[in-house]
């Protein structure tokens, strides 16, 4: 069976993709990049936004044209979209074979066997997760399902379910399988990663023994956490990350808003007061730590005083990097109660207007690290320009910026170089690799 796939949404759905693919290679398929060749494809779905939405039913549409026009013989949706909206999908997309929601996935291979799709629903050899994206030594490792949180504005729960850890030993063994396909960073993943081993019981382990045990077992230069709370950061896992040189000192830390009213509104753990504390004893703790946040605009009740105190913040805390969106209503979420939206217009310039202050504070806080010998890992070639492109361990892969390295030094991608940084602009460095 060949199989053509269309992974859409974060990070950690592209985790959940190939897993799934990698079951499937298990029975005997047989990935191709070219969809039209494929005898099934299968759709990754995401329903975080109604943008996101909206992409997904398109993706789903133009693979079940190629029932007609190709060798495709099945469509097979999965993820949050389908998790959510499957019985309104199979009435309005009803030339999609199969929906499955997450907890239906065993029912892949059966389904497909009973279609002819796969010869032996018994595994040829165990699934090994499969690398879906362009960069093979920059992976992504899940570490939990689900989320605990209440935030008034997500229907992440609602389509994921309560918190779930992965087991110690499960991770520690697909990290293993990373890094012998090549990973040279793997980026821990989840919907909070402080949250992780929270239920496996009274004295299991924590997120920071999860890290020890990974730097124990594997030879990976770089771990970079990935969205966790405040709340989530502790003692212990600042003292780990200040220790160990191949923890990158980078923690992407979402706050959502700055005045109390507001996260209160939004049900947000943090308040001001803990968000400053907690700022000031990280950089404090872990030098040249590179914090990356997110910010949600345009929440409903949001007065042009909120919005001012959230930017005059951001002057104040001096993130290194920041995500912004407006607000967008989630059915079944408790915002969508809220009867004081703001208006669309108003939204686009209060995210086009946060943008550009956090634009100039990062090129301020990127001009410090001029002068600097640091690691490069590069990602790509640009032959033409004479230039690689690369990260620093600052930059995290696809979120943040990238480095131009000189052509210079004998690393490839995924592999590092030694050079000193010579400039630096909004949200890139310039380098120069050392001979």
């Amino acid at each position: 069976m060949k199989l053509g796939v269309i992974s859409l949404g974060c990070d950690k759905a592209t985790v959940d993709s190939e897993r799934l693919v990698g079951e499937l290679v298990g029975h005997g398929a047989v990935v191709t990049p070219d969809l039209q060749a494929a005898d099934v494809i299968l759709v990754n779905t995401c329903g975080f936004i109604d943008a996101a939405k909206q992409e997904s039913i398109d993706a789903m549409l133009e693979a079940a044209k190629l029932k007609t026009t190709a060798a495709v013989k099945a469509v097979v949706a999965v993820g949050c979209l389908v998790q959510r909206y499957k019985h309104e999908l199979q009435t309005e997309i009803p030339e999609v074979d199969l929906f499955l929601g997450f907890s239906e996935l065993h029912h892949l291979v059966p389904e497909l066997a009973q279609r002819g799709l796969i010869a032996d629903p018994v595994a040829a050899h165990p699934g090994v997760r499969q690398f879906l994206g362009d960069q093979p030594h920059v992976r992504y490792l899940k570490i939990s399902e689900g989320c605990d949180h209440t935030c008034a504005f997500c229907a992440i729960p609602l389509m994921r379910g309560k918190h779930r850890s992965e087991p110690l030993a499960r991770l520690v063994r697909e990290a293993q399988q990373l890094e012998a396909q090549g990973a040279k960073e793997i980026n821990l993943v989840a919907q909070d990663l402080g949250h992780w081993g929270r239920d496996l019981g009274l004295g299991g382990p924590k997120l920071p023994d999860l890290l020890e045990t990974l730097l124990r077992e594997t030879s990976v230069p770089w771990f970079r956490l990935l969205y966790v709370y405040s709340a989530g950061i502790n003692e212990r896992l600042v003292e780990l990350i200040a220790r160990e040189s191949r923890i990158v000192p980078y923690i992407d830390m979402p706050i959502q808003h700055a005045t109390d009213r507001m996260l209160e509104r939004m049900r947000r753990p943090e308040r001001l007061r803990t968000l400053r504390e907690k700022l000031a004893w990280l950089r404090g703790a872990i030098p040249d730590l590179a914090i990356r946040t997110t910010c949600l605009v345009g929440f409903p009740g949001e007065t042009e005083d909120d919005f001012r105190a959230l930017l005059a913040f951001l002057e104040e805390a001096q993130f290194d990097r920041m995500g912004a969106f407006a607000y967008s209503p989630q059915e079944g979420t408790r915002a969508m109660l809220y009867p004081d939206d703001v208006p669309d217009e108003v939204k686009r310039d209060r995210l086009e207007e946060i943008v550009e202050v956090q634009r100039a504070i990062s090129g301020e806080r990127l001009a410090r690290f001029v002068g600097r010998v640091v690691d490069v890992l590069v990602d790509r070639l640009e032959a033409e320009a004479g230039i690689k492109v690369g990260r620093v361990q600052w930059q995290a892969d696809d979120v943040d910026g990238v480095t131009y390295l000189e052509q210079g030094g004998w690393a490839q991608p995924g592999g590092f170089v030694r050079a000193r940084i010579t400039a630096s602009e909004d949200y890139d460095f310039q380098a120069a690799a050392l001979t």
